[in-house]
């Protein structure tokens, strides 16, 4: 197993960490929560990365199962027993981010260009069921990346699941007011006061993302759907005035893209975020997007980072 080198006698907030080297290309992944701490490419930083000493701020780069985004009040239904999650988002009286947030993964493979972690998802209060998330991260010859997630029910009985993730998006030095962001997407989810989705509009105005806007300054925290795909991939994009671009593509297994724009990273004026879900925020509910897994069968969500510099 090779761990990268920068944590030489240093205890990591987010245990181990694995170094990927190919394409001209570095990224480094933490076993906490499977997160991609840090990517650049011919030495251009493409995601926010933070320090190893704190853990991922505002859940930057992080893998999320078996569900993503919020779950209104931790409450949902399951054959009309009541399940209740931890509530992790108190202020909102939400769980958020999934059961694996502050779990440790463990390596099943690794080799210079790619690593394979797992966690195992234990039953508990409020999700009943036994199960892994693996997740492989490749770079390829070119120096992008890709990401596959894949859930493995343990179970006796079908689970239900939406898988996602929590990559910030940079562009080297370049301030992200200078940004544009692209998103191929006909429909986003509006929002109550606690960010639960309320309804599926048409895109328009701030939220018309099609055709690329300049990265707004006032916040946002929706998912979009309807997304619009080339050969079965979608890409969505943040570029700079010169030309360079970084994309976030994925397959069809993704329905859904979270947009959050924050004033809160450390550091920065703005941050951008563009999350892959199979599913959107309070899916356990709603059954948008939701997912059933039956025993001992997997899902595979494939997603990666592709940029022109």
């Amino acid at each position: 197993m090779t761990t990268s080198p920068e944590t030489a006698g240093i205890r990591a907030a987010t245990g181990t960490q694995f170094t990927l080297r190919h394409g001209g290309a570095t990224a480094i992944i933490a076993s906490l929560a499977a997160g991609l701490r840090h990517y650049d490419k011919g030495g251009v930083e493409l995601v926010e990365s933070y320090p190893l000493d704190a853990i991922a701020p505002g859940a930057a780069g992080i893998t999320l199962a078996p569900f993503a985004n919020r779950i209104d009040g931790g409450l949902w239904q399951l054959n009309g027993t009541r399940q209740q999650l931890d509530i992790t988002e108190v202020p909102r009286n939400n769980a958020i981010h999934g059961l694996l947030r502050n779990t440790g993964y463990h390596c099943l493979e690794q080799s210079q260009a790619h690593v394979l972690l797992e966690a195992v998802i234990h039953p508990q209060h409020g999700y009943p069921f036994l199960a892994r998330h693996q997740v492989r991260y490749e770079l390829l010859a070119s120096g992008d990346l890709r990401v596959a997630q894949t859930l493995i029910n343990d179970s006796t009985g079908a689970a239900p699941f939406v898988l996602g993730a929590h990559p910030y998006f940079t562009l080297g030095d370049t301030a992200p007011e200078d940004l544009r962001i692209q998103v191929n997407a006909a429909t986003y989810l509006t929002v109550n006061e606690r960010m639960i989705p309320t309804a599926a509009v048409e895109v328009s105005g701030v939220f018309d993302l099609r055709e690329g806007q300049a990265v707004p300054e006032s916040l946002m925290d929706h998912a979009f759907t309807d997304l619009l795909t080339d050969d079965g991939v979608a890409r969505h994009t943040l570029s700079a005035q010169d030309g360079r671009s970084v994309s976030l593509w994925h397959d069809s297994s993704v329905q859904y893209v979270h947009v959050y724009i924050t004033k809160a990273f450390p550091g920065r004026s703005l941050a951008v975020a563009m999350e892959p879900m199979t599913g959107p925020a309070n899916a356990f509910n709603s059954g948008d997007g939701l997912r059933w897994l039956g025993a001992g069968e997997h899902f595979t969500m494939t997603w990666g980072i592709e940029s022109l510099l």
